[in-house]
């Protein structure tokens, strides 16, 4: 089935780097890539910690590969913060080939997904606005 409306937004992501064995940010990134109907963008910081509210307010999810987190805990938290300040849904990525994310990630996540193309979209596009 294909939608009649077509959704114009162009989505400005940060998406989780770092160490990664798994070449899981590659992976992600062809995901977006494949389903050429979903227009993105992606911002990136030297700094998480220090980017300001500039930065921050263009930002429409943060997307966290969780199968990044142990190699990349200070990366993880800075994003975190910045979620909680300036409001930004978080989007959790189950690792590959495993179900099991943190828990401290779990709790912050406006929603989780798997690594179904399809799935990962409409996640982006409907992830509940934070608290």
């Amino acid at each position: 089935m294909f939608e009649d409306e077509r959704d114009d937004k162009i989505y400005n992501l940060i998406i989780t780097q770092g160490i990664d064995q798994n070449n899981e940010y590659g992976q992600f990134t062809e995901k977006l890539f494949s389903k050429v109907e979903f227009l993105w963008k992606e911002s990136m910081s030297g700094s998480y910690a220090s980017a300001g509210e500039e930065f921050y307010q263009k930002v429409d999810r943060i997307i966290m590969l969780s199968g990044l987190y142990n190699d990349n805990t200070e990366l993880f938290e800075d994003l975190l913060a910045a979620s909680e300040k300036y409001d930004i849904p978080i989007v959790l990525v189950r690792p590959l080939g495993i179900e099991e994310v943190p828990e401290k990630l779990e709790e912050k996540a406006a929603t989780i997904v798997g690594w179904n193309a399809n799935c990962i979209i409409d996640s982006i596009k409907d992830a509940p606005e934070t608290m």
